[in-house]
């Protein structure tokens, strides 16, 4: 009797997430997360003031206040962005360091900004400051890269 009791609760303590042990994810993995977080806020449409929000909640509030000042001057009366950004990585998130909960990665990749007929397209890397459970966007930073005073595409 007393080893089917043993066997129950052990069953009811791993079937039951409250009373279960989490690994915390692994560093890589969190930067999956911050990367798909990163291209969700990069990738709006002119005009789409709902699907730039939509970012927000990938964002810690001071994270998402710093965000839409770099996007000050672009966007209009309604807060919706005058102009069209695509983000699209050009390889994984290479992570930089890894303490007191903060995930500090780099992400690679090519942004193309779009206002009516003119379209530009850069090389960049996007710094990354993430905490949190889930894993929230404290920093972004956006730098073109390549050239011999920019910063290097890693």
């Amino acid at each position: 009797m007393r080893i089917h009791s043993m066997a129950l609760f052990a069953a009811l303590l791993v079937s039951s997430p409250a009373l279960a042990q989490t690994t915390p994810a692994p560093a890589t993995d969190q930067a999956a997360i911050v990367q798909k977080a990163v291209v969700r806020a990069l990738n709006f449409d002119r005009g789409d003031l709902e699907r730039l929000r939509g970012a927000q909640a990938d964002f810690t509030p001071e994270g998402w206040t710093q965000f839409m000042k770099r996007l000050d001057g672009w966007l209009d009366a309604k807060g919706a962005p005058t102009f069209s950004s695509s983000f699209v990585p050009s390889g994984d998130p290479r992570i930089v360091s890894q303490s007191d909960g903060v995930l500090h990665v780099t992400i690679p990749g090519t942004l193309k900004h779009s206002q009516g007929a003119s379209n530009t397209t850069y090389p960049i890397v996007v710094e990354v400051r993430a905490s949190g459970k889930p894993m929230k966007i404290q920093h972004l930073e956006q730098s073109i890269c390549g050239g011999p005073t920019a910063t290097p595409c890693r």
